[in-house]
């Protein structure tokens, strides 16, 4: 089966008082695009679900508490399950992420 969401259908949430567009979600992954926009804050936190973001635009910072690294458009990272990090908007940006497994507090 095919698990198909159209940008039309694409359902608005809200996490962190980021809002991001829930996509695609199939049995072992979940993908979402997130809105982030200076002044937003992600806090540190950790979930059970690894999680994979792609810049389209914008710069944001990702960290752990051992690492910190700057990124723009186009640049990609990894955090593993129950690594404790955050994020810090450095410009407006959006960016797509992919968690595995689902997160169900998004759905």
């Amino acid at each position: 089966m095919i698990h198909v969401t159209l940008a039309s259908e694409a359902q608005q949430r809200n996490s962190f008082g980021v809002a991001f567009d829930l996509l695609a979600t199939g049995p072992q992954c979940m993908m979402t695009k997130m809105h982030y926009r200076v002044g937003n804050r992600i806090p540190f936190h950790s979930h059970p679900n690894e999680q994979i973001g792609y810049i389209l635009f914008g710069r944001t910072r990702v960290l752990t508490r051992d690492d910190a690294r700057e990124l723009g458009p186009g640049d990609t990272y990894a955090i593993p399950a129950n690594v404790e990090h955050s994020i810090e908007i450095l410009e407006d940006a959006d960016e797509v992420q992919v968690f595995t497994p689902p997160r169900p507090e998004f759905r």
